[in-house]
């Protein structure tokens, strides 16, 4: 079931959000009838939708109210700050001094703490027909990270099909910065009863980070050569599910891939294909790694036919540093200490390529 934009445009905007105000709500569209929609609370990737036979196929997990978006859990579709992904027991080092943020999950702090960029009304600097431009400051102390952070961030349609994320930062003191946006994949639909295992997914990475069971890295990268981590061509995500106890742990997919570094200089990242082949996303992006979820935890989030999606109903793939970073200098992906004198400027792009 795909829902009417003009139908999700009143229906999100009708309640009230925590702050007394509506949301803001903002739908981009291409020459070739994709429709993108995007909304200021959590700068969020609420809907997109392309047109594969005639039809529109939302690709997007997502909600189709407020209500909604309050009751899920997992992040769907939001934008995650300060720090995304997890750090250990909410600890780490800059320049010697110590660092203790809340933990959230498990004993550790996850996608920027309790009350991260994602639970945050962002300003809205600009939108026009295939872009919309929100900011936000995060003061000095927020959630436990030192400086104050100035974020500009750029959603924009364009008429290759690409929606491109672009994310700048700065700070006036000494800080980590892991952005990245959450939206989950479904290309059959969001609403179609398939589920990601059915995906035909690559990786362009020859190393992956084995984790505990709480998602904490172990320490070291390791090869994915002979193992169900190996997406270096293309495979169903369903070949090697739940073949190796690293998956077993975590009810799946739940790992970060250190990208090759040709994805630095515009190769693709990864590529996502429907299982009708209609459809292929291609992943693009300026970050070191990226983190595959195959959603093992998002039942019962609602879903905008009035139902509630299930495990594996959309799969993630989050552009950004390796967890816990800030505790593995050692790691070769550069330095991930912002400074005032210096720009966090980092893009992603998910291109839809038609097969039809």
């Amino acid at each position: 079931m795909t829902t009417p934009q003009s139908n999700l445009m009143q229906s999100m905007t009708q309640l009230l959000a925590n702050d007394g105000l509506p949301a803001k709500v903002f739908q981009l569209k291409n020459a070739n009838g994709v429709v993108a929609t995007f909304m200021d609370l959590g700068a969020t990737w609420l809907s997109c939708q392309v047109p594969v036979k005639g039809e529109m196929r939302e690709v997007l997990l997502g909600t189709d109210t407020l209500e909604k978006v309050q009751q899920s859990h997992g992040f769907l579709g939001v934008t995650v700050g300060r720090y995304a992904n997890r750090i250990n027991k909410g600890q780490f080092e800059i320049d010697g001094e110590s660092y203790q943020v809340p933990v959230n999950t498990s004993g550790h702090a996850l996608h920027g703490g309790k009350e991260g960029f994602d639970k945050r009304r962002w300003v809205v600097e600009s939108a026009s027909e295939q872009k919309v431009v929100f900011s936000l400051v995060s003061q000095d102390g927020d959630q436990g990270f030192p400086g104050q952070l100035m974020v500009l961030l750029t959603y924009e349609l364009t008429d290759n099909n690409q929606v491109e994320i672009h994310y700048r930062a700065k700070t006036d003191k000494p800080t980590i910065v892991n952005l990245t946006n959450h939206a989950y994949f479904n290309l059959m639909g969001a609403e179609s009863g398939e589920d990601c295992l059915s995906h035909i997914l690559s990786i362009n990475a020859e190393q992956y980070l084995p984790i505990a069971d709480d998602g904490i890295p172990l320490g070291e990268l390791d090869s994915v050569q002979e193992t169900s981590f190996d997406f270096r061509s293309p495979k169903l995500v369903a070949q090697d599910w739940l073949s190796e106890q690293q998956q077993v742990q975590v009810s799946g997919y739940d790992h970060s891939f250190l990208l090759n570094r040709d994805c630095l200089t515009g190769e693709c990242a990864a590529t996502v294909t429907s299982p009708d082949s209609l459809l292929t996303m291609k992943l693009f992006t300026t970050k070191p790694a990226v983190q595959l979820y195959t959603g093992n935890f998002v039942a019962g989030n609602p879903n905008r036919s009035g139902g509630k999606y299930e495990n594996h109903s959309g799969l993630a793939l989050e552009t950004q540093y390796l967890p816990d970073s800030p505790n593995h200098p050692q790691w070769p992906q550069g330095d991930i200490v912002l400074r005032p004198d210096e720009e966090y400027f980092h893009s992603t792009i998910y291109q839809f390529v038609v097969n039809a």
